[in-house]
């Protein structure tokens, strides 16, 4: 199977390396080496997509990552398929399968093309004046569309069967890119002996040297010096070469995530292998040598297939060896653009004409292009293209207008400029500085500690830049702190490359009232059109301008599209550039795989699972568990025929009757230590703690600075300079990092230690009539009459022979003891403890009827009975603020007018009349069922259970001015009709608590 557009003897591609492919289903050859639009390119095939919204025929316009409209989908198998993947860097690989996308039935024939026929219905910003009426439309008929309409490729319907793997690096030094910058920097960085990271997205580093041909480094050819220096630091211990990796994010303090494409270029999926890794890189110094982006030039039908950039057509042909067409036209303001045509020229291409801006061209480039014959045409413009599914004619006319002169072509090479890649450096926070003679973005002030050398830096003369690349590497290894010692590498290059000129914004023929349409942005199918009508409907801001349009809002984040955005917005609003500003560089760099972005954290891995030291014992016997936070917890033990609402009932009664045991393990646990033990404590919860006496436990309410609660819990005062905090299960480590903060930030002052200690205690709650009874066999040194340790108190001494932190404490409202013993002994003290209990009819009880116990006893839980907007006095626990206290986080917060008002939400009971309906938890309360739609809500159901001990339904719920309305009936529309409700206190059982004192 021949490739009609491979051209013997060029490219560095071996012939002999055949591999087949299939594109829509038609069978391909190429080689070794291609990528799969190389590969394409070779067999003549320019057609590839779809646009997005006018579905008009596109074909490649790069051979890099910048590219916008080769998007396809690769199919591997059945749950292997890739969409929107970049043709220009998918490496080819034998039985390779690719689909176009957004198509409809077939590529060359697209339904939905029509859409390019009502373009005038689909103007810049018509989504914004179109959806808003009729109102009702937008969920029946808008919304349904939009979404059908919506994306290029289609979404997997598939679990993906691959793995990824991620990794965390440290190194002295980061060295984004491997072009000529990027390896030269690494080699000086290297004689170091610094440890150096090299990433390039390349399957072999080289940037533009991949398609250059007119330059040497050291007396060698370009390509073979850079794949010399490449083996050089492969073989150097301090050196991580890394290949087909994309450095897609700069984040805050020198870490720089990267994505590694491991397997995507290999034939079989390799299962000892991830298909992707992702690294998170912390680097002393980083340096940027990330290149520049050619920019195409903007004039009518600028997107037809078969017109691309000029360093795309070079790199084709110089390194895969593949010419993009058989007569190919070249139209530029930029100097590169004639050594792609003298390349062509030079490989048996007719170049018909180079068609040049610029008045006056000069250079060697120029000087190359006409010794060879290729005719120039300076100072006139491609106005128009002929052609639709591949352009077959350039139109080309004067600057000043006249006749216009049609030369045909089957390609088009453009070139308007290099845009420097400050991506990174932007994500870095580093502020870009406009360069008005170059028409480009430089990096200016830096705000980490990076550099940035070589092209994305602006220096475009080679010996510069690798004097440049030199120096930055020696520095950046010398402010890792390694000695740099003798002075380093000596590198001579010559070249007769040259990327003088260039322009912004739209040329002639991209005139407002153009037939053609003039792309700015290919893969939104944003015209300079487009970006006029913005600023004249009143956009003024790049940024506003941007969102009006969708101009650099695609996936390639504008990478071609948005200095030429900027330009003509700023020529419609008179301003000079940078007065516009620029739109901001966000990451990831280029798109990055849901896969590598979860890595590891997927299935049983996607949160760490948490267990506690009697979790084995709750499995053996039988136990229902869920998920709170990381943590496993028994939800309920259920006896053979029984379902949840039975067994929690059965342990609901039994806790009451006679006991119950408890897996309170989950509890975040904090020790706050120090001689300003209580002063700190003084100052993060809002009770008084210095006069507690050691042996007391208090229970505590922690506030945020606007005075909402942030969590609660019972601390215990195990000595003058030591307490034991408890905090909710799902508030242990942001409690901790609370108290973290304000110690460093406010009150460094404080000799305080604060260690968590979650994981180091078991803890079994004890509860219930024959609580004491249970225990008292087993505890060792601790007196537990009532007069010896009242309720509230804490001691230390042995249960079952190891050290116990015992509380008597209760979150049921029945007499209770949680027993603290070291994890390692936590199964074992359970299963003594249990021996007991099951002498006085206790049982387990898990999380459910916890949650009924403590309801019926109006003890709130953190987060469920409180949504963050909740006062202590909402919730009725003004009691537990201290009114005589000086100072604590959150006391100004809750003196805030709108904190005291009055008609805020407050916690009350509820009970259903029927008692037998129970509420649905979230719903909302009304005063009036028979009201107009929408209802005026006045409250909503927090908490809602079947109470076994009441023997009836109890509620609880946040209900404006609730404290005020109680016996006032209100109302709950449930799913089968509203439930007449009568607002009560919160204590539903035992409401004088002589239960909890035994």
């Amino acid at each position: 199977m021949s490739a009609p557009y491979r051209i013997a003897g060029k490219g560095r591609l071996t012939p002999a390396r055949a591999v087949r492919f299939t594109f829509d289903g038609k069978h391909y050859a190429g080689l070794e080496g291609d990528t799969l639009a190389s590969a394409l390119l070779a067999n003549g095939v320019h057609l590839v997509g779809r646009s997005f919204k006018y579905h008009r025929p596109r074909g490649f316009l790069s051979a890099g990552a910048e590219e916008p409209n080769a998007l396809v989908g690769v199919h591997r198998d059945a749950a292997r398929k890739t969409p929107n993947v970049r043709a220009t860097v998918q490496e080819l690989y034998d039985g390779l399968e690719a689909v176009s996308q957004n198509r409809w039935p077939s590529l060359a024939l697209d339904v939905g093309a029509i859409n390019d026929l009502a373009s005038p219905l689909f103007s810049a910003g018509f989504y914004y004046k179109t959806f808003m009426w009729p109102k009702a439309a937008w969920k029946r008929f808008y919304e349904p569309n939009i979404r059908a309409a919506a994306g290029l490729g289609v979404a997997p319907d598939q679990a993906d069967p691959d793995h990824y793997a991620a990794r965390y690096a440290h190194c002295d030094v980061l060295i984004v890119g491997g072009g000529v910058a990027g390896l030269t920097a690494a080699l000086a960085a290297a004689e170091t002996g610094a440890r150096i990271m090299l990433v390039d997205e390349q399957a072999e580093p080289a940037g533009a040297l991949r398609y250059e041909s007119g330059t040497r480094i050291d007396g060698q050819d370009g390509w073979d010096w850079a794949q010399a220096a490449v083996q050089t630091l492969r073989g150097m211990d301090n050196v991580h070469l890394l290949t087909r990796t994309t450095a897609f994010g700069y984040y805050t303090q020198n870490m720089v995530a990267l994505s590694e494409r491991v397997t995507e270029h290999l034939a079989e999926p390799q299962q000892d292998l991830p298909r992707e890794r992702l690294w998170q890189v912390r680097a002393k110094r980083v340096i940027l040598a990330t290149g520049a982006i050619e920019r195409h030039m903007v004039f009518a039908n600028n997107d037809r297939p078969g017109i691309m950039l000029a360093s795309a057509g070079r790199s084709y042909l110089n390194h895969h060896g593949v010419a993009v067409g058989r007569r190919v036209g070249i139209y530029t303001a930029n100097d590169s653009a004639y050594h792609a045509a003298v390349d062509l020229k030079q490989a048996g291409v007719d170049v018909p004409a180079i068609v040049d801006l610029r008045d006056n061209p000069q250079g060697p480039g120029v000087d190359a292009a006409r010794a060879l014959g290729i005719p120039i045409h300076a100072g006139r413009a491609v106005v128009g293209v002929a052609g639709r599914q591949r352009v077959t004619a350039m139109n080309v006319q004067a600057k000043g207008g006249g006749a216009v002169n049609p030369i045909p072509v089957d390609a088009l090479l453009t070139s308007a400029g290099w845009t420097p890649s400050v991506h990174l450096f932007s994500q870095s926070r580093g502020k870009v500085a406009y360069d008005d003679a170059g028409k480009r973005f430089l990096p200016g002030v830096g705000a980490q500690d990076c550099v940035s050398i070589g092209a994305c830096n602006g220096t475009d003369d080679l010996d510069d830049l690798l004097s440049e690349a030199i120096k930055a590497g020696r520095e950046a290894a010398k402010a890792a702190g390694i000695a740099t010692g003798r002075a380093g590498p000596k590198l001579k290059a010559t070249s007769s490359e040259s990327w003088s000129g260039g322009m912004i914004g739209a040329g002639p023929g991209a005139d407002a009232d153009s037939k053609g349409k003039a792309f700015v942005d290919f893969q939104n199918d944003v015209t300079a059109k487009d970006i006029r009508q913005a600023v004249r409907e009143g956009m003024q801001s790049i940024e506003h301008v941007k969102r009006f349009t969708t101009n650099g809002m695609a996936t390639d984040q504008g990478k071609t599209s948005n200095l030429h955005g900027l330009a003509i917005a700023a020529e419609m609003l008179g301003k000079a550039v940078p007065a516009v500003g620029l739109t901001t560089f966000r990451a990831p760099y280029t798109p990055v795989t849901f896969g590598a972005l979860a890595n590891y954290s997927r299935g049983d891995q996607f949160d760490p699972t948490r267990r506690t030291a009697i979790h084995p014992w709750a499995e053996a016997k039988g136990a229902v568990f869920e998920d709170v936070g990381q943590w496993k917890r028994a939800r309920y033990f259920p006896r053979a025929g029984e379902d949840m609402f039975a067994a929690v009932n059965r342990e609901c009664r039994t806790v009451r009757e006679a006991a119950g045991l408890f897996d309170a393990s989950t509890l975040g646990k904090i020790e706050v230590v120090g001689p300003d033990a209580a002063s700190f404590m003084e100052l993060l919860y809002t009770n008084p703690w210095q006069k507690l006496e050691p042996g007391r436990c208090r229970y505590g309410i922690m506030l945020r600075e606007d005075g909402f609660i942030y969590d609660d819990g019972v601390v215990g005062r195990l000595a003058p300079d030591r307490s034991h905090v408890t905090t909710t299960t799902g508030g242990a480590a942001r409690v901790l990092n609370h108290m973290e903060d304000y110690l460093q930030t406010e009150f460094p002052h404080l000799k305080v230690y604060l260690t968590s200690v979650s994981e180091q205690w078991a803890v079994i709650a004890v509860q219930g009539p024959k609580s004491r009874e249970i225990i008292a066999p087993l505890v060792e040194g601790i007196d537990l009459s009532d007069a010896a340790m009242p309720h509230m108190s804490v001691r230390e001494g042995k249960i079952c022979g190891v050290p116990t932190r015992l509380f008597r404490m209760s979150f049921t409202g029945e007499r209770g003891f949680e027993v603290n013993v070291p994890a390692d002994y936590g199964q074992a003290v359970w299963e003594a403890l249990w021996a007991e209990a099951e002498k006085h009819g206790a049982c387990a009880y898990g999380t459910e009827a916890m949650h009924v116990l403590r309801a019926e006893k109006g003890y709130i839980i953190v987060g469920q009975d409180t949504d963050g907007t909740a006062t202590a006095s909402d919730v009725g626990l003004d009691w537990a603020v201290g009114k005589k206290k000086a100072d604590f986080v959150g006391k100004r917060g809750m003196a805030r007018p709108d904190l005291v008002a009055a008609g805020r939400k407050q916690l009350v009971g509820l009970r259903s009349p029927d008692g037998k309906t129970v509420l649905e938890e979230g719903a909302h309360l009304v005063a009036d069922p028979n009201q107009k739609v929408p209802m005026t809500m006045i409250g909503h159901v927090t908490s809602s259970y079947w109470s076994e001990n009441c023997g009836h339904p109890i509620a609880l719920a946040m209900v404006v001015d609730g404290h005020n309305r109680m016996g006032e009936k209100l109302f709950v529309p449930m799913p089968n009709g509203t439930i007449e409700v009568e607002v009560t206190g919160t204590v539903f059982f035992d409401e004088t608590g002589e239960r909890l004192h035994g």
